[in-house]
This record gives structure tokens, C-alpha cells and sequence, in this order.
């Protein structure tokens, strides 16, 4: 048995960490299972320039160090390691690490959403050297260069039409030879002068002296391959919320994705928040994650006010 904690936190990303800050802030003393790879997304950025307050950029593992300092000045403790379990069907709300387990009245879900990449060994080694899965987040760095980007669906038709404001041109490459993406996302591609279209094709492998230089590229229909140069790979297949300890117990839409109330961070349990790429499927910026992590500290805080003999607190006089 356990101390029962006013709040936790699962997820330790710019949602997670912002949300630890305005509880903290509020002497909410909030519990962050950060996890294991803590940082979220940021953790495999090289430069940030897209972040407020960071007119010379910053690296990604660097900005998410000074997030998670900056809630520890203000009292919120941190584990780092990977819930197992949770249990919302009664209060308070059970939180499982390997064999300890927290309680609370109240929890945020701050599990972001992965990438999905190739299944390349040599990916990790090109993560922040060429190799992205998000072009509004590293496209900039590719001004004038050649350009690859992987995938059939609106992601990557939309990505490939962001990249051409840099690059000088962008192939797509799809492993058939149609495409899942809606049609007026592949006649805007079309018609765009600096993209291009290999199709029945799929990316072998990625090569390069320390950046990348180039993809080899095998043909699905007859297995041909060869190699293609290029100074950057965009891979669009998707990303997957990190929700498989969620799905049995808060709603969901058909793809994993947390549903929350529409103007709040609220769930259908009562008390239990969600922030985030874990339930954002369409900006997935660090910005916007932010943001929603300081909505559902907020919610909390008033959840929390709400609850019969709480004291309260000062937050939503904060800025």
C-alpha cells in the first residue's frame, strides 16, 4: 500500500513535462512515470527551430532536459520507468510499475505516439542525419536539396507538397503502383513541377558516410534493385499512440487514438486527462502537445478543486 498522490503523470514528452510544470506550480506535487525513453519524439531531433523562445534553435534532447528541469524546480517527482498496468475502474486510480504501485486521484496520459519507420537496421544510425518522419519539424534543413519521401497515403502527399518550399525535388516512393491517399491530395501533387513518382518500389536500405547519400530501392514486381541518390529520407506510413495499456478501459477512435471532449482534455472516466499525441492525430507538434499539456493540468486542477473536502488550488489564476 501507497501514499494516494493528488496526480500522476505517465509520459514524459513536452506534453507530459508541461503538465508536470502547472501541477507542480500548484502544489499539486505530481508523480511522472517518464518512462524509459523519456523526451518523447524530440529524443531522435537534431535541430529545433519551430519552438517559441528558441530564435537560434536547440537541439531536441536538450530542450526536453531543460522541460523536465524546469517542473523538478518546482517540486514534481520523476520515475523513469514503464508503466505496466493501470487500473480506472475504481478510485483511487491504480498505477502499476513492475511491482511497485502508485495511487491517485487523478492522472494524465501523456504517452505521445510513435513513428512508424522501415524496419531498417541502419534507421536509428540516420534518425537527425537525413533520415525524418516529420517534415514541418525538419523540412527547413533541406533547402535546395534532392529529397525522398516514402509512403501512398494523405501524409505523405502532404509532406511531399511541404517539402517542395525547400527542396529543389521531391520523390515519392510507394510500393504500389495506386495510392491510398484522397484525390485531390495526389492531383495537387501532380501537378506540382518538383515532384516526382517511383512506384512498385520499395526502400532495401539507406546509405551514406555519416548523413545520408542515398536509398536503394527494390522493385516489387520483379525484384530489381538499385541505388538512388538523395540527401534526405522523409518516411510517411503513419505513427501509432502509445496507448495498448489504455484501449480496455478509455474510448478511442478506429486508429488508437485517446477521444477527448471536445475544448478539454477530459476522457470518459472522470479525473483521467489525456494530452498530446496520444490523442492528436493531426498537428503532433511539440508546441501544440505542449499545449495540451497545460490544458490538462488545468482540467486536473479543477477536477481536483471539485472533489468533496479539497482544498483547491491557485493554479488557474497562473499564467
Amino acid at each position: 500500500m501507497t501514499e494516494t498522490r493528488e496526480l500522476i503523470i505517465i509520459g514524459g514528452g513536452p506534453a507530459g513535462y508541461t503538465a508536470a510544470l502547472y501541477a507542480a506550480r500548484a502544489n499539486l506535487q505530481p508523480l511522472v512515470v517518464e518512462g524509459f525513453n523519456w523526451g518523447g519524439q524530440l529524443m531522435v531531433t537534431s535541430d529545433v527551430e519551430n519552438y517559441p523562445g528558441y530564435p537560434d534553435g536547440i537541439m531536441g534532447p536538450e530542450m526536453m532536459a531543460e522541460f523536465r528541469r524546469q517542473a523538478e524546480r518546482f517540486g514534481a517527482e520523476f520515475v523513469t520507468d514503464d508503466v505496466t498496468r493501470v487500473d480506472f475502474s475504481e478510485r483511487p486510480f491504480r498505477v502499476v510499475v513492475d511491482k511497485d504501485e502508485y495511487r491517485a486521484q487523478s492522472v494524465i496520459v501523456a504517452t505521445g505516439a510513435s513513428a512508424r519507420w522501415l524496419g531498417l537496421p541502419c534507421e536509428q544510425h540516420f534518425q537527425g542525419r537525413g533520415l525524418s518522419a516529420c517534415a514541418t519539424c525538419d523540412g527547413a534543413f533541406f533547402k535546395e536539396r534532392e529529397l525522398v519521401v516514402v509512403g501512398g497515403g494523405d501524409s505523405a502527399f502532404e509532406e511531399a507538397n511541404f517539402l517542395t518550399r525547400y527542396a529543389s525535388k521531391v520523390t515519392l516512393v510507394h510500393r504500389r503502383d495506386e495510392f491510398r491517399a484522397s484525390q485531390i491530395m495526389i492531383d495537387r501533387a501532380r501537378a506540382n513541377p518538383k515532384v516526382e513518382f517511383i512506384t512498385n518500389a520499395v526502400v532495401d536500405n539507406i546509405v551514406g558516410n555519416g548523413k545520408v547519400e542515398g536509398v536503394v530501392l527494390r522493385d516489387t514486381r520483379n525484384g530489381e534493385t538499385w541505388e538512388f541518390k538523395t540527401d534526405g529520407v522523409f518516411v510517411a506510413i503513419g505513427h501509432d499512440p502509445n496507448t495498448a495499456l489504455f484501449v480496455e478501459q478509455l474510448d478511442h477512435d478506429e486508429h488508437g487514438y485517446l477521444v477527448t471532449k471536445p475544448g478539454s482534455t477530459e476522457t470518459n472516466i472522470p479525473g483521467v486527462f489525456a494530452a498530446g499525441d496520444v490523442q492528436d492525430h493531426v498537428y503532433r507538434q511539440a508546441v501544440t502537445a505542449a499545449g495540451s499539456g497545460c490544458m490538462a493540468a488545468l482540467d486536473a486542477e479543477r477536477y481536483l478543486a471539485a472533489l468533496e473536502g479539497h482544498p483547491g488550488t491557485a493554479l488557474t489564476a497562473q499564467v
